[in-house]
């Protein structure tokens, strides 16, 4: 279980063939080489723990590993683990949120959210080898970070304990600020970065970049659009649109096509960096939101997510060629259920194991094409095939009676069926009558 004092828990010896040490306990920390975790890299060592930090990669844009391993071990730590999560991320994790066109709030794609449960495998599986019993985060208290990294940890090895410092009175007590964190790392030498700090967070992963807290805890406050990292403004977008085909099969991408330059693109990982860039230069996939947090908070965010807009908008389009309107409609309450759970911590629960099975099962004849065109912020469809289409147009068509030579349709028979689902309102249209009476 998650420690329950406030405090972090004091270091006891541990059989010294788990660690470098015979009276240092281990602690494997998410290190990202920012201000907060360089700090709590430095706290834990003089706590007593033997630290290896541990840097995902899952996408970040121009992080330079070798300078964070570098500056992990200046910091204390033994040593900087770096795994290179960016395949099991795009394949696990984003696919599995577009295969069930996963949405929090109507709006929110779940970049951040369904990022923690892939780093917080690889920090137990690296937790387990190291013969480390606890974890650390620099997540504050106040959001939903602490709780995916600790549910998740907790569900892959109950016997894990997790260090959380934004929630240490000792450590609340020593860093009150930006000023006490600065001035630490001057005591004990730890490099700053010199450029000044943004106005906001960042967030960046291959999925989305997202900003909030600074000055866009304002929410009427608006922002620069330098801020951007992934997509353009519309207004900069490109005059000439980009028509793309999309296939997928069983509700994963599995085939991107840019119809005018040829460009194909298969791999995973390549296909959906390819639709970041595509999209992100067409304007597409920008939201700016007020969301409820599982604590209880409501958080303003300001979210990019270029490729992922893409691909869940053809794989919604294609559903509706192949898809049976009463699974569709199933489905889509699963689809909120995933984004519910996924977004509040419980990827590794047992009810999202259900509902994953369950969107794979929906997906079994989401198999098909989709044609596109980006253009300014927009994705038009322009036609879609399928080789499990339930769509026939001799059924649909107005300009043949009945359904064609393949089904018995017999449009007489709308009559009965239109009285028999009036039924029952004409008899609330009745009470109401009685009721003005």
């Amino acid at each position: 279980t998650i420690h329950p004092s406030p405090t972090v828990p004091k270091p006891k010896p541990h059989h010294p063939s788990t660690m470098s040490t015979p009276t240092k306990p281990k602690v494997v920390l998410a290190y990202s080489g920012g201000l907060d975790t360089s700090v709590i890299l430095k706290w834990l060592c003089e706590k007593g723990f033997d630290v290896i930090a541990f840097c995902a990669d899952v996408g970040q844009h121009h992080e330079d590993f070798d300078a964070v391993k570098a500056k992990a071990v200046s910091c204390g730590a033994l040593k900087c683990v770096v795994t290179d999560l960016r395949k099991d991320f795009v394949e696990n994790y984003i696919f599995e949120a577009i295969k069930c066109n996963a949405i929090y709030e109507g709006k929110y794609l779940l970049g951040t959210s369904v990022a923690r449960p892939c780093i917080s495998k690889e920090m137990v599986r690296i937790a387990n080898e190291e013969g480390a019993e606890y974890v650390a985060h620099g997540a504050t208290g106040k959001g939903n970070d602490q709780v995916r990294f600790e549910m998740c940890a907790q569900a892959l090895d109950a016997r894990i304990k997790t260090i959380a410092p934004w929630r240490d009175a000792e450590f609340i007590e020593s860093f009150k600020g930006r000023k006490d964190l600065l001035a630490y790392c001057t005591k004990h030498g730890i490099p700053v970065d010199a450029k000044p700090k943004s106005n906001y967070s960042i967030d960046e992963n291959l999925f989305h970049t997202s900003y909030e807290s600074g000055v866009l805890e304002d929410a009427a406050c608006t922002y620069e659009e330098s801020m951007f990292k992934m997509t353009v403004s519309p207004k900069a977008a490109p005059e000439a649109s980009t028509e793309i085909d999309i296939e997928f099969m069983k509700g994963v991408p599995v085939k991107l096509t840019n119809k005018a330059d040829g460009t194909v693109k298969t791999d995973p990982l390549e296909l959906f960096m390819y639709a970041n860039e595509i999209a992100g230069a067409n304007a597409i996939g920008r939201i700016d939101i007020v969301e409820n947090r599982f604590v209880g908070i409501k958080s303003r965010g300001v979210y990019e997510t270029p490729g992922g807009t893409l691909l869940r908008d053809a794989h919604m389009d294609l559903e509706g060629i192949c898809m049976d309107r009463e699974v569709k409609r199933i489905a889509e309450g699963m689809s909120n259920e995933f984004a519910r759970l996924c977004y509040n911590g419980f990827w590794f629960a047992p009810e999202m194991d259900l509902v994953r099975n369950s969107v794979d099962f929906s997906q079994r004849d989401v198999t098909g094409v989709v044609s596109l065109e980006l253009y300014k912020g927009n994705i038009i469809a322009r036609g879609r095939t399928s080789p499990n289409s339930l769509y026939h147009p001799d059924l649909a068509s107005m300009d043949i009676e009945g359904g064609g030579d393949n089904f018995d349709y017999n449009p007489s028979d709308a009559a009965g069926f239109i009285r028999i689902n009036a039924v029952r309102l004409k008899t609330y249209a009745a009470l109401r009558a009685q009721t003005r009476d």
